[in-house]
């Protein structure tokens, strides 16, 4: 990009800018490479020759102004454009809007909010910040076309990031093509103009507590069969403690000792280098905590509680975090084990591409079908998330073999190790 571009795009940006601190950082920019500094210059190219695409998903960058990075220019071209989106699907959309503990994610929230009730949508923004899952789950609770999840995940602290879910037939799933690229495209188009120009609105609404409360029932219902452990937790300063709390209590888990450093939102991370519980070192608080209190289990959430880790004593003293493909092994397992239980002996697990082979064999073992999908296929996801076994009719019982009984009430002696998912 040529630097009389850059400088032309800037001062447009920065006068559309309603955010004091990144348009003061911007207008410097700018008043420095007017006094020809060529590192000026290179920041402001490196900000204004493109911008961020909005993707599967949706977009995410570091914070700052600019169309290269998360501010609330692009944030407001984005919640304009997807309510472009929707209004041209639905005649009455809405949308129901989150957000975690990140920097300026309260405010990109409540910009979406003002502007997708301004154009028209009926907007419905969670009433605190709570994890994704929460927001995924009231897009189907309240029927709503869209969600928007404001938040980075498991990214760097100077990041932070923009998810769209669907509704209707989606599920409350995370958008796949061609959805991204219509939304992509109808954001290209308001960012031909002023932010300034885009109507907003206060009329939005606040989603009443029931939505949480009725998450947490449906989630601890799931846990059939509660046993005595004493369980760590810990929410890698985001999110999910006071949701995952509320859940254990009322799943028959009352003894969860949360790592206390880590257990408040803290968009600075301050006890790990990265925020993600998978990376080496990120459970280390937790694993030492598990150790103080003699814990059975060990349980991480990344900052918007959306991805999980586990960790299990190593029998050596120590302990170990299981893979993305051991756990998903062993969801995929309990799944099957259930189906027997329940005389289903016939249905369909999906597993994407990317992950272990062990789901798939230990479904075979078990009479199911294994599908296995592309990451992020909405047909996964459906699959995933509602069961699709059928009964084989019976005139005296229901109840499994002894054979069947006895392949699903034993897991296999060891798993396999392989690479996070």
């Amino acid at each position: 990009m040529e630097a009389v571009e850059a400088l032309a795009a800037a001062r447009a940006w920065a006068a559309q800018d309603p955010d004091e601190v990144t348009r003061a950082q911007l207008e410097a920019l700018i008043a420095r490479a007017d006094a020809g500094d060529p590192d000026a210059h290179a920041e402001l190219a490196s900000r204004f020759a493109g911008r961020l695409t909005f993707g599967t998903a949706g977009l995410r960058g570091e914070l700052g102004a600019g169309p290269l990075r998360m501010n609330r220019v692009l944030v407001s071209q984005a919640a304009a454009g997807l309510a472009r989106f929707l209004l041209a699907r639905e005649t009455h959309p809405s949308v129901v809007i989150g957000y975690d503990g990140r920097h300026n994610s309260e405010v990109f929230a409540r910009d979406t909010a003002e502007l997708m009730a301004g154009a028209g949508v009926r907007a419905v923004l969670l009433p605190r910040l709570l994890p994704t899952p929460v927001l995924a789950f009231a897009v189907r609770h309240l029927e709503a076309s869209a969600g928007v999840m404001v938040t980075a995940s498991h990214n760097p602290a100077a990041d932070n990031g923009y998810k769209v879910y669907l509704g209707g037939l989606d599920h409350g799933s995370q958008i796949v093509p061609p959805a991204d690229a219509e939304i992509q495209a109808a954001i290209v188009d308001v960012a031909r103009g002023s932010i300034t120009e885009l109507p907003r609105s206060s009329t939005y609404e606040i989603a009443p507590e029931e939505v949480v409360d009725e998450y947490v029932r449906r989630t601890a219902a799931l846990a059939a069969e509660p046993q005595p452990l004493r369980v760590v937790y810990t929410a890698m300063h985001g999110v999910g403690w006071e949701t995952a709390r509320r859940v254990f209590e009322a799943a028959g888990f009352p003894d969860v000792v949360s790592v206390a450093a880590q257990q408040d939102p803290d968009p600075a991370f301050p006890t790990v280098d990265f925020p993600n519980p998978e990376e080496p070192g990120a459970m280390d608080l937790a694993f030492a905590t598990a150790a103080q209190h003699g814990a059975d289990l060990v349980i991480a959430n990344d900052p918007d509680a959306d991805r999980v880790a586990v960790g299990v004593p190593d029998g050596h003293g120590g302990w170990h975090r299981l893979s993305g493909n051991e756990v998903g092994w062993l969801l995929g397992w309990r799944a099957a084990r259930q189906a027997v239980e329940r005389g289903l002996d016939r249905g369909s697990l999906a597993c994407s591409l990317v992950s272990s082979p062990l789901s798939v064999s230990s479904r075979a073992r078990r009479a199911s079908t294994s599908s296995r999908r592309s990451p992020g296929s909405s047909g996964s996801r459906a699959q995933a998330t509602s069961s699709t076994a059928t009964r084989r009719p019976s005139a005296t019982s229901s109840t499994p073999t002894r054979s069947a009984t006895r392949t699903a009430s034993r897991p296999p002696s060891r798993c396999s190790r392989s690479s996070p998912t």
